[in-house]
Formats: structure tokens, C-alpha cells, sequence
């Protein structure tokens, strides 16, 4: 049938509306509490229509039951200890996104990183970059939430090789550039992870927090990395 093409804000709205409805219905089934609910997904997808700019008209290709279903798999993670292996080890198959804005991105990111703000997302410049299948696309922010939102706009539109950094910047400061040493009482798997996480920071300028985007001259050899502790399934975070 002919007629206008539905913006892309209101097609948003109408899907917003409708995982809320879901989550309501999921609310009752496994009594969960409200305002871990209005975190998880709630506030996120309200940010995103505040975001997402007007006139765009690209179809939506997951329904809403699909979307929550991905989300609760929590597969959109990956690891900071992965992310750093693969930094260290020059891996062409990744690409870091930074979704934050252009001056925060400007105070500092993470070595390679490239910037595309969440509320730039959409823009057509930007769909051979977030559509396709030969990188893998890994979304940071200072936390998740804004990098989930990035993955959730990417999902919905069909998109499949984009992620999201476990813990965004704040859990990469903390994991990666500064760990902290196990108790001597914690498993040996804590210990492998240590050894890992500290040669990795040490590759990658620990203490430094991040890298500016401000040109560094010298590079300085790379000590050699611990074997990564074999990977395991991510848990917790928002």
C-alpha cells in the first residue's frame, strides 16, 4: 500500500511500548523487582528515543520478544581481558566504538578506539561500519548502559557482529590497568586471571588509566603476555 514512510522515532516508540508491555508480563511471571526491571531496560530504550534523530526511516527486523530474549542471554559481552589480548596482539578481526560523545572520547579512549556517538548511530555514513561481517564491532562507554543502547539499536535494525566491552571503562580501569592481587586464599584461577590481567596493563600503559587521543611518539616493547585464563560465561553489571 502506498502513503508516507513512518519516521524512524515513532517506529522506535512503538517498539519501546511494546517491550514494556513485555516486561510488565515478565514482572508477574518471575516476581522481579520493579526498578531492576526499569534499569535493565526501561530507562536504556528511553535514552535511545531521546537519541535517535528525526526523519530516519530504516525498517526494524527483530520483534520485541526477540530483543528481550538476546538481551537476557547476556552473549553481547565480552570480556575486558579478551579485548585486551586482542589489543595487545594487534588482532585485525575487532574493532573498539567508543559511543560516548566526541569530547569525552577526545579526553581519552581506549588505544585504537574509533568515535561514533550513540546519537549518531543511525546516521547513514555509518552503516558499512556497523553493518557488516568482517570485524567484530565491541561497543564501550564509561559503564554499559549507553553501550547497551548502542547494541540494542544495532540489533533491531538486524545487525548481528556488534558487542559490548563487560563493565565499560570504569570495570577496564579497575581490571586491566590496575588489578588488584587475589587473596592468598583464592583459587588458582584468580591467580592465573592476575597474572594476566597485570602483564596485560603493563602492555597497555597501566596505571595510566587510558590512552589520550593526544599523539605518543615513543613506543616502548611490549612485555610478554601470560596465557589468557580460559574464558567463562559473563555475570553481573547493567
Amino acid at each position: 500500500m502506498g502513503g508516507k514512510e513512518i519516521p524512524q522515532r515513532a517506529i522506535l516508540e512503538l517498539h519501546f511500548y511494546e517491550i514494556e508491555f513485555r516486561i510488565k508480563i515478565k514482572l508477574k511471571q518471575y516476581n522481579m523487582k520493579p526498578l531492576r526491571l526499569l534499569a535493565l531496560f526501561i530507562i536504556p530504550m528511553g535514552l535511545i528515543i531521546a537519541a535517535v534523530p528525526q526523519n530516519k526511516t530504516k525498517p526494524y527486523k527483530l520483534t520485541a520478544d526477540q530483543l528481550l530474549g538476546e538481551a537476557n542471554t547476556r552473549t553481547q559481552y565480552i570480556a575486558p581481558e579478551t579485548v585486551a589480548d586482542m589489543i595487545v596482539k594487534k588482532d585485525p578481526s575487532f574493532r573498539l566504538i567508543d559511543v560516548r560523545s566526541q569530547d569525552d572520547f577526545e579526553k581519552f579512549s581506549i588505544p585504537g578506539a574509533i568515535n561514533i556517538p550513540v546519537s549518531d548511530l543511525l546516521s547513514d555514513k555509518y552503516t558499512d561500519v556497523l553493518n557488516q561481517d568482517i570485524k567484530m564491532n565491541i561497543f564501550y562507554s564509561n559503564g554499559t548502559i549507553t553501550a547497551n543502547e548502542a547494541w540494542m539499536v544495532t540489533r533491531q535494525l538486524g545487525y548481528k557482529n556488534n558487542f559490548v566491552l563487560e563493565g565499560g571503562l570504569n570495570y577496564w580501569f579497575d581490571a586491566i590497568l590496575n588489578p588488584q592481587k587475589p587473596a592468598s586464599t583464592s583459587p588458582d584461577e584468580e591467580f592465573a586471571k592476575y597474572d594476566f590481567r597485570l602483564s596485560a596493563g603493563k602492555a597497555l600503559g597501566g596505571g595510566m588509566t587510558v590512552q589520550t587521543t593526544q599523539s605518543q611518539s615513543s613506543e616502548s616493547a611490549k612485555p610478554a603476555l601470560q596465557a589468557a585464563p580460559k574464558k567463562k560465561k559473563a555475570s553481573g553489571g547493567c
